[in-house]
């Protein structure tokens, strides 16, 4: 869900050497050569229009070339958000998904100190926000996720490291 800790976990994975490749950015660029501005209502209105016009699975297909232009025998993919999604990507080679849990509170403080500008500011807002991704279908690959770190009482690098921990074991 938003909030978790996903863009934290793939900062930190980026430093150690991962190929990362976030949907929300995919989205984020779209709204740029649309003229909108991105807030979180721009962003969602965007999202859920990309998936009516072009499908389900049309934010997996949009980050296509990046994964056709890897070298990366491993890419870690930030903000996966429907089974549409995950199908797309399975198209490229084995998917593992690793689900990020922390508490409503915890999501919601997360967010107001991160700060970007789809952000929600308040409570409403930020339930807006969780009601639109439910729509999309974010509880499928979270139930279905290959394993899940619980992030409310994590420091950033305990995080990070648990994230390494399950990706270097499907590796091997």
């Amino acid at each position: 869900m938003p909030g978790s800790g996903k863009s934290t976990i793939a900062d930190g994975l980026k430093l150690k050497g991962f190929e990362i490749i976030n949907m929300g950015n995919v989205v984020r660029s779209e709204a740029k050569k649309r003229n909108l501005e991105p807030t979180g209502s721009n962003l969602g209105k965007l999202m859920l229009d990309l998936r009516e016009k072009n499908g389900p699975g049309a934010v997996a297909e949009l980050i296509k070339p990046d994964i056709e232009n890897s070298k990366s025998n491993v890419i870690i993919i930030d903000g996966i958000r429907s089974s549409s999604e995950i199908e797309v990507l399975r198209k490229y080679g084995k998917v593992k998904l690793l689900a990020i849990h922390a508490s409503t509170d915890t999501r919601f403080q997360f967010l107001r100190e991160r700060g970007r500008s789809d952000d929600p500011k308040t409570k409403e807002h930020f339930q807006e926000r969780d009601d639109r991704e439910l729509g999309v279908g974010i509880s499928n690959p979270i139930a279905l996720s290959d394993d899940a770190i619980s992030n409310n009482n994590l420091t950033k690098e305990e995080l990070i490291d648990a994230s390494v921990k399950k990706i270097e074991k499907w590796k091997n």
